[in-house]
């Protein structure tokens, strides 16, 4: 594998985070999600905004930008418990999501970011992790759990253009490790 790594993305780096979002979940989510919200994914302003506030990686390999971690302390209805009371560390809870592009998947470069992410949210006091997930995204939710994470039992369903998209949430420490 050629020179892998974690960094802080920059503006220089918002097109390509746009175009492996939109490529990425067009085909892993082509069967969950309607093609008109696939179309119409998150604006080059909402990246624009988290890469000016530092909350998001990418992983590269060689020059390539071949995923990103977008890590950030939780809102409280992220965290909330499914009654709406906040657990009692709702203010050290952060919220990740993490996505590397398919043809640079099995690499180590989710676990890489993610491990970073963690890494940077410890240092600015966050105790743990949630992240959601497309209940029917066995992928997502396996990798989730070799770090460590499982579902806590908070369920939501989104309204996905008209589908209902459930999603679960996954709870987890901020100690992942990069095996040796």
């Amino acid at each position: 594998m050629a020179d892998a790594g974690v960094h802080i993305a920059t503006a220089a780096d918002l097109s390509e985070i746009v175009r492996i979002h939109r490529e990425t979940w067009r085909l892993a989510y082509s069967q969950l999600l309607p093609r008109e919200v696939l179309d119409t994914l998150d604006t080059d302003e909402a990246w624009a905004m988290a890469v000016q506030q530092q909350a998001v990686l990418k992983a590269t390999e060689g020059e390539w930008i071949v995923g990103f971690v977008v890590a950030s302390k939780a809102p409280h209805d992220e965290v909330a418990k499914a009654d709406g009371s906040l657990p009692e560390d709702a203010e050290t809870t952060a919220v990740l999501s993490v996505l590397v592009e398919p043809r640079w998947g099995r690499r180590g470069h989710g676990t890489r970011l993610v491990a970073e992410a963690c890494r940077r949210l410890q240092e600015g006091g966050a105790t743990r992790g949630i992240a959601w997930v497309p209940e029917a995204d066995k992928a997502s939710r396996n990798f989730y759990e070799r770090l460590g994470w499982s579902g806590d039992g908070t369920v939501r369903t989104l309204d996905a253009g008209g589908r209902p998209l459930r999603e679960i949430r996954v709870s987890g420490p901020l100690t992942v490790r990069l095996d040796s």
